[in-house]
């Protein structure tokens, strides 16, 4: 009966999130539902600000809308089957579908990672080289940054997707995941899949290091600047838009940082954390993303508050 069974690589296979809630996770739907529309409203109002408003198109609000967007991208490569999931008896995955899932939810993450890196240049060039900063930021150049990003994410995703595919999945067709995640997919091998990690951490280490190398850099170097600057109100409004900047950072880094801790070292610790953790690193950072940066950025911020008032005025009743 084993011999058969590890013959067989199943194709087919059951999301089943947080495991130990099964008679809860209609009820968890709810504030996931909530969640899910809050991201997207959220996001598609800044987007909208930024495209509509003309004295937004600047680099730096073009760029955040670009991070946006990928937010966007994001959340519907995983709510949307995550909710179903929660809702019905058993969510069907098939092999394809969840490889797919996976390349566009660490493509995704990884973009998110390239635009922070496209900011923190964006700063460096405003703040370190101003006299230069139209001649040298421009739409030219965002594209190109772009095409790298797409690239490297590409080449980064690729292998470990790659990797996935040639597993053999015997040892159960049930997923304990609301998502495809590498880990949650590599626990159902039954194949030799030390190459996956290795790999895998290889990728990581050196995604995490390459970017936390360039962003010191670039905001040492930016804080350096700052402190000559003689007039109090430029330092004090470099450091209020580097601030926003440095809290996505964080936000962003830490939960990656602390998902791949936790999966790796907490492995006494139940599934369902496991499934929350995991939940909180993937959405956390694309839920505050459009209030640090809509509320964070003055010149946003005064467009959203006229686009309310506009819109506002244009709900009350006309007077005769």
């Amino acid at each position: 009966m084993q011999s058969s069974r590890a013959n067989v690589s199943y194709v087919e296979f059951t999301l089943v999130p947080f495991p130990g809630l099964q008679e809860l996770r209609p009820f968890l739907a709810i504030p996931f539902f909530c969640l899910f529309l809050l991201i997207v409203a959220t996001n598609c109002i800044v987007i909208y600000t930024v495209k509509t408003e003309e004295s937004l198109h600047s680099p730096m609000c073009l760029l955040i809308a670009l991070l946006l967007t990928v937010n966007l991208f994001g959340t519907f490569a995983i709510l949307p089957r995550m909710l179903f999931s929660l809702v019905l008896p058993a969510s069907h995955i098939s092999l394809t579908e969840c490889l797919v899932q996976m390349f566009f939810l660490y493509f995704t993450i990884l973009l998110d990672c390239n635009v922070l890196l496209m900011m923190a240049l964006d700063r460096f060039l405003a703040i370190c080289h101003p006299l230069r900063y139209t001649e040298l930021m421009t739409i030219k150049l965002l594209g190109f940054l772009m095409f790298l990003s797409l690239l490297r994410s590409l080449g980064t995703v690729g292998p470990v997707v790659a990797l996935a595919s040639q597993v053999r999945f015997c040892r159960s067709n049930v997923i304990s995941h609301f998502a495809c995640e590498h880990m949650a997919i590599m626990r159902l091998s039954c194949s030799d899949i030390s190459v996956n990690k290795r790999v895998g951490i290889t990728i990581r280490c050196f995604d995490f290091l390459f970017d936390l190398s360039l962003l010191l850099a670039s905001y040492s170097r930016i804080v350096h600047t700052a402190l000559k600057i003689n007039s109090g109100n430029v330092r004090h409004k470099v450091f209020h838009t580097c601030g926003t900047h440095w809290i996505a950072i964080a936000i962003g880094y830490s939960s990656r940082l602390s998902s791949s801790v936790v999966f790796r070292l907490a492995k006494s610790a139940s599934q369902d954390v496991h499934n929350l953790i995991s939940a909180t690193y993937l959405l956390f950072p694309w839920t505050v993303h459009p209030l640090i940066y809509g509320v964070g950025t003055k010149e946003i911020r005064a467009s959203l508050l006229k686009l309310f008032q506009k819109n506002k005025l244009s709900w009350l009743p006309k007077s005769r």
